[in-house]
């Protein structure tokens, strides 16, 4: 194993990992959803569609809290200014998004017409967006806010994920291994 700061800690780890799962989730989720015909099975989708905005847009609060007070381990010595300047942008974009995101998906529920409320897994009642107004043109608009926002994420993902392997197969360091302690650098 690596020494405490050549490693992200467990909670860095396990929210790395929970939030990107759900991330995924919610792309494939979304997609599938907004092809589907109304019916009630499409309306359950859509409910935990926002059920998981939601737990991803509060756990990016938690992560983010960890963060910034738990030092990230240092970015190998011998990388390129460009190939960090890439990675800090990747991972401040990433923390943006992951907050900006489900905040759009929330102001097109708080726009949308006709009001359909929100109930987290069916149990907890989410209020909507105060102060904002319902129109169609509002709804329109945050749609497809919200959708150039997630088409962002899945690109960023594909970069975030090209570079990590990039990392441990081409470059060969740890990197990767620091989000999954498990592998062994370059293996």
């Amino acid at each position: 194993m690596f020494a405490a700061e050549q490693q992200y800690t467990r909670v860095a780890i396990w929210l790395h990992w929970v939030v990107a799962v759900l991330i995924v989730g919610q792309i494939i989720g979304g997609k599938i959803m907004t092809a589907m015909a109304g019916s009630p099975t499409k309306y359950e989708i859509f409910q935990l569609h926002k059920s998981f905005g939601v737990v991803i847009l509060l756990l990016s609060l938690v992560r983010l809290g960890w963060r910034f007070t738990h030092k990230p381990p240092a970015l190998p010595d011998g990388m390129k200014t460009y190939e960090r300047l890439g990675a800090r942008l990747t991972h401040v974009g990433f923390y943006v998004l992951m907050i900006v995101v489900p905040l759009s998906g929330w102001i097109v529920v708080s726009v949308s017409t006709p009001k359909i409320s929100t109930e987290l897994f069916k149990i907890i009642p989410w209020p909507d967006v105060p102060f904002l107004t319902r129109t169609d043109g509002a709804e329109v608009l945050w749609k497809n806010v919200h959708n150039c926002l997630a088409i962002t994420v899945a690109l960023t993902f594909f970069l975030h994920v090209g570079a990590a392997l990039k990392h441990h197969f081409v470059n060969k360091d740890d990197v990767l291994t620091r989000m999954i302690p498990i592998l062994k650098p370059g293996a």
